[in-house]
C-alpha cells in the first residue's frame, strides 16, 4: 500500500502524465455521460421491452460493448463497434488487395490514408446499422413510446447515432493523441467496465434468493474468475524466446565476437481477433433461421442457436483455433524475420541461413501457437461453462471470451503506458521490476 501511494505521488508530480490522464477521465466522463442522453421522440420509461432483449444473446454483447447504450436507445447506441468492423475489413484488404498493401508500405502518409478510408466505411456501415437499429426499435417499443414518426424520426435518428458513432471514434482518437493512449480500446474496456456492477450486483440478489449455500457459491464464483483473470493475463503477456547467434562482424577497424541475441514469438499472437472472426461466423445460422421456415433449417439452426449447446460451443471452439493460426500466418511473417536476421548478420545455430531458417521459425511458431489457440478456445467458451453452472448470463460474460481479453489487455497496456513515464523520468514504475508487458509487446488485437 505504502508503494501505491509513493506511485500515485510520483504520477502526481509528471505533468504531462497528469495532464494526460486528466484528458482522459475527463472524456471517459463525456463518453459515458453520453451514453445516458436518448434518441430524441423516444421516451425512455418505456425501454424495458428493449433492455429485455439486450439480456442475453449477440445483442447482449452489443450492449455490453457499448456501455448498455444499446438498451438506452442512447445517441451512442451504436458504439465504437461499426469502427472496429471497418478496421477489419480495410485490414483482410490490406491482405489481398495490392493497392491497401501499397498504402501499408508507405509509412505515416500511408496510415493517414488508411485512417481516412476506415473513417469512410465507417460511416457506411453505420448508415446501414442506424436504421436497422430503428426497425428493431419500433419492434420492441409501443407506438406510445415514440413523439415522432415516420421518416422524419428515421431520417433525424439515422444521422444523430450515425454523428454519435462517429463522436465516440473522434473521443478515442483524442485519448490515444493526447491523452494516455489506446483510445478506442480503452472505449471499449470502459464500456465493458460499465456493466460489471450491475451484473455482480444481480449475480449477488440471485445467489441470497437461493436456499442454502448462496453466499458460498457466490465467493467460490470470484475465486474461480481470479483465477480466469490470472489465466489470461498469462495468455496476453506469454512468450517464447528462440536464441539467434550473430556471427562476427567489423564495425571500424575493430571485430567483434557473437553476441546471443533472442526473437520473443507470441504464444498468442492474434490477440482477441480470432474469437471475433470466430463469433461472427456463429452468428450467420442465427440470421438464416430468420429466413428459413423448413423444418430441417430450424433444426439445424436449433443447434446453432443454443448458446449452452455443445455443437454450438464445439464449432466455436474449433473456429477459434482455426482462425488463430490463419491470423497468426498474416501478421507473423517468418520470411521476413529470416531477412532481417540476414541483414543483421544473424543466425540460428544449427540452421542454414535462408529457407531453412524460414522453415525452422514457421515449424517453431506453429508449434507455440498451438497451446496458446487451445487456450484461446477454451477462455471463449468458458462463458456457456459458466452459465451451465447457474451463474446469470451477463456475469457469466465475464468469465472468459472477448470481454475478458479486452478487459485484460487494455489495462495491461495502460500500466504500461504509465510505468514507461514514470521509468522514462526516473521514477519507480508501478512494479519493482518495471516489466508490465501489454499487447503492444506483441500483437495487437
Amino acid at each position: 500500500m505504502k508503494k501505491f501511494i509513493e506511485t500515485l505521488k510520483n504520477i502526481y508530480k509528471i505533468e504531462d502524465l497528469r495532464s494526460r490522464l486528466g484528458i482522459t477521465l475527463f472524456l471517459i466522463v463525456i463518453y459515458r455521460l453520453g451514453s445516458y442522453v436518448s434518441l430524441p421522440g423516444v421516451d425512455p420509461a418505456q425501454l424495458i421491452n428493449l433492455k429485455n432483449q439486450t439480456s442475453e444473446g449477440l445483442l447482449g454483447l452489443l450492449d455490453m460493448f457499448s456501455g448498455g447504450a444499446f438498451s438506452k436507445a442512447s445517441i451512442f447506441a451504436l458504439g465504437i463497434m461499426p469502427y472496429i468492423s471497418a478496421s477489419i475489413v480495410i485490414q483482410l484488404l490490406g491482405i489481398a488487395v495490392p493497392y491497401f498493401q501499397r498504402l501499408q508500405k508507405e509509412g505515416e502518409s500511408g496510415r493517414r490514408k488508411v485512417n481516412q478510408l476506415t473513417r469512410y466505411l465507417t460511416v457506411v456501415i453505420l448508415l446501414f446499422q442506424a436504421p436497422a437499429y430503428l426497425v428493431n426499435l419500433h419492434a420492441q417499443l409501443p407506438e406510445s413510446a415514440f413523439a415522432l414518426t415516420g421518416a422524419l424520426f428515421t431520417v433525424s435518428s439515422t444521422i444523430i447515432l450515425t454523428s454519435g458513432s462517429m463522436f465516440v471514434m473522434w473521443l478515442g482518437e483524442k485519448i490515444t493523441d493526447k491523452g494516455i493512449g489506446n483510445g478506442i480500446s480503452l472505449i471499449i474496456m470502459i464500456g465493458i467496465i460499465a456493466r460489471l456492477p450491475h451484473s455482480v450486483v444481480a449475480e449477488f440478489i440471485s445467489r441470497i434468493e437461493q436456499q442454502g449455500g448462496g453466499m458460498v457459491m457466490f465467493l467460490l464464483e470470484f475465486v474461480v474468475l481470479v483465477f480466469v483473470f490470472i489465466g489470461a493475463i498469462l495468455l496476453v503477456q506469454g512468450t517464447r524466446k528462440i536464441p539467434v547467434q550473430y556471427a562476427k562482424r567489423i564495425v571500424g577497424n575493430k571485430q567483434y565476437g557473437g553476441v546471443r541475441q533472442y526473437i520473443p514469438l507470441k504464444v498468442n499472437a492474434a490477440g482477441v481477433m480470432p474469437i471475433i472472426f470466430a463469433q461472427a461466423i456463429m452468428f450467420i445460422p442465427i440470421s438464416l433461421a430468420g429466413f428459413a421456415k423448413s423444418d430441417s433449417m430450424s433444426g439445424f439452426a436449433a443447434a446453432f442457436t443454443n448458446h449452452l449447446g455443445f455443437w454450438y460451443n464445439f464449432t466455436q471452439f474449433l473456429l477459434v483455433i482455426l482462425f488463430t493460426y490463419f491470423y497468426t500466418a498474416i501478421t507473423v511473417n517468418p520470411l521476413q524475420m529470416a531477412e532481417d536476421m540476414k541483414k543483421n548478420g544473424g543466425f540460428i545455430p544449427g540452421v542454414k541461413p535462408g529457407k531453412k531458417t524460414v522453415e525452422f521459425l514457421d515449424t517453431i511458431m506453429s508449434r507455440i501457437t498451438l497451446p496458446g489457440s487451445v487456450f484461446l478456445g477454451v477462455i471463449t467458451i468458458l462463458p456457456a461453462f459458466a452459465m451451465m453452472a447457474g451463474i446469470n448470463q451477463q456475469f457469466a460474460y465475464f468469465f472468459g471470451g472477448t470481454s475478458l481479453l479486452i478487459l485484460v489487455g487494455v489495462v495491461l497496456d495502460t500500466l504500461q503506458q504509465i510505468e514507461s513515464h514514470l521509468l522514462m523520468r526516473h521514477y519507480d514504475g508501478l512494479m519493482k521490476s518495471g516489466r508490465i508487458k501489454g499487447r503492444s509487446g506483441g500483437g495487437a488485437y
